[in-house]
């Protein structure tokens, strides 16, 4: 699938661009200013420091006691991923594809000596050959057709500094089959997102549909999917853009039409009631400055890991439906933000991400966590967990 310019105006330099170019295009703060922002506010605050202790949320349903959280490994880096041309990159969406590997989709990915070098792609794959949660190790990157990104993604230049690039909010496998879903647009300004699916362990995609991104309000942009065994998948969704208030969204679709725009059907306060296929989408979360969000179907339940903006922290939510209450579900802080040189436990210069690997529990609960504060401290984590279920 090809795109001119004007039909898809997509994410920008990402970590390359200037301050300038991006104010310019979207009005907002640079991912990485958004980092910053959220930093320096914890450690404005005086929440940060060599002997802060575990993370703990701090809402009314908040657990009583701290959330352990550690980390397991390093998973990209130049060590880990140099040799494969993909020394820095990020999100590392994990999938197990069905041969059994471990497939991390990642966002914009750079060659060369730091971040935002010309060596830029977006989205890619990196594989484990083991999707044992204690021997993730990536052996290999996916090379589709087009190089080293998993699907066409030319960076198409927007305006003076601003550029193309296709950020993954979520990959799933549904009966054999691996689904990807892209958000296209300059970063936080989405233009549309589109939707493709994999038949030979994400090898090679197949595009199936997209979503314009204006689409409720912007709030069906970042989705991600629980895949259920009712035969459909549960998806959230906001809008992808860490600095503006966004509504949360659930649909659902069967999973025989996962491509199909129209299957999906909303979940909604409709005549004094909720109910599916409401005359539109009701927030089930109120609104807030969201991240990356993860949703799984895990061990009987539904978990949700998000990123929290506002303050900074990686949180997780268990819950018995994809209908559950959520405004009264008790909030699980995994990681909190700290200094570079200074983290320890559940501390994370610059945290981000939090997707669920597969294979965990809520007792070993393992998530992979993105970090980006310089040119040369940009990778995918492993950390582990335990939840309260």
């Amino acid at each position: 699938m090809t795109h001119s310019s004007d039909e898809h105006v997509a994410t920008t330099g990402g970590p390359g661009a200037t301050t300038a170019g991006h104010e310019a295009t979207t009005g907002g703060p640079s991912r990485r200013e958004l980092l910053r922002i959220g930093l320096g506010v914890a450690v404005g605050a005086g929440a940060i420091g060599a002997g802060a202790p575990a993370a703990v949320a701090n809402g009314p349903y908040d657990p009583t006691s701290p959330t352990i959280t550690v980390k397991v490994k390093n998973l990209s880096g130049p060590a880990e991923t140099g040799r494969f041309g993909a020394p820095w990159t990020d999100l590392g969406i994990p999938v197990r594809c069905p041969d059994g590997s471990m497939l991390f989709v990642c966002g914009d990915t750079f060659g060369g000596a730091e971040v935002g070098a010309p060596d830029w792609n977006a989205p890619v794959g990196l594989r484990s050959g083991s999707s044992d949660l204690g021997n993730l190790r990536v052996d290999d990157v996916v090379r589709g057709d087009y190089g080293i990104s998993l699907v066409e993604e030319p960076h198409n230049p927007v305006g003076d500094t601003a550029h193309t690039t296709a950020i993954p909010s979520d990959a799933f496998v549904v009966d054999g089959v691996m689904y990807m879903h892209l958000m296209r647009g300059v970063i936080y300004d989405t233009h549309h997102t589109d939707f493709w699916r994999s038949t030979d362990n994400g090898r090679t995609w197949e595009y199936l549909c997209q979503w314009p991104g204006d689409l409720h309000g912007g709030q069906f942009q970042q989705k991600t999917y629980a895949v259920a065994d009712d035969g459909y998948c549960y998806v959230l969704s906001t809008v992808f853009n860490r600095d503006v208030q966004s509504g949360m969204l659930l649909h659902r679709v069967r999973q025989d039409r996962l491509g199909e725009p129209d299957a999906y059907e909303p979940w909604g306060w409709a005549d004094g009631a909720w109910r599916w296929n409401a005359p539109a989408p009701t927030t089930v979360f109120g609104t807030r400055r969201w991240g990356e969000l993860c949703f799984r179907a895990m061990d009987g339940k539904y978990v949700l890991t998000w990123l929290n903006m506002d303050p900074l922290s990686i949180r997780a939510m268990v819950f018995p439906l994809p209908t559950s209450d959520l405004t009264r579900t008790l909030e699980q802080t995994m990681i909190l933000p700290g200094n570079p040189g200074q983290e320890v436990g559940n501390l994370v210069a610059a945290p981000y991400g939090g997707f669920v690997v597969p294979g965990s529990t809520f007792g070993n609960f393992h998530i992979v966590v993105s970090q980006w504060y310089d040119p040369t401290n940009y990778r995918i984590m492993q950390y582990r967990s335990a939840l309260l279920s």
